[in-house]
């Protein structure tokens, strides 16, 4: 079953605990992250979501990027991040 979850606004260390709580809820299912709505990313969340990545690669099920804003993406980039989709993504 595939999931999807919307991310907050702000990712910053306010919403790392919640942000790994959610995450934690849905490890094992097929995952679409919808950063459309984030304006900003900071470092430990972005730690929590390669973190995310890698563990649901290593369970063998699929963690994809949907919809992303600009700030996602320039930010995502900013802080050194590879492409989501591509790296540590399965196909």
């Amino acid at each position: 079953m595939s999931e999807t979850l919307i991310l907050a606004e702000v990712l910053d260390l306010n919403a790392a605990e919640p942000l790994k709580a959610e995450l934690l809820a849905l490890r094992g299912h097929d995952l679409t992250l919808d950063a459309s709505a984030v304006e900003r990313l900071g470092g430990l969340c972005l730690q929590i979501l390669m973190s995310a990545r890698k563990t649901w690669a290593e369970d063998g099920v699929n963690l994809s990027l949907g919809s992303a804003s600009q700030y996602w993406t320039e930010q995502w980039a900013a802080l050194g991040a590879p492409d989501f989709n591509t790296e540590g993504a399965l196909a």
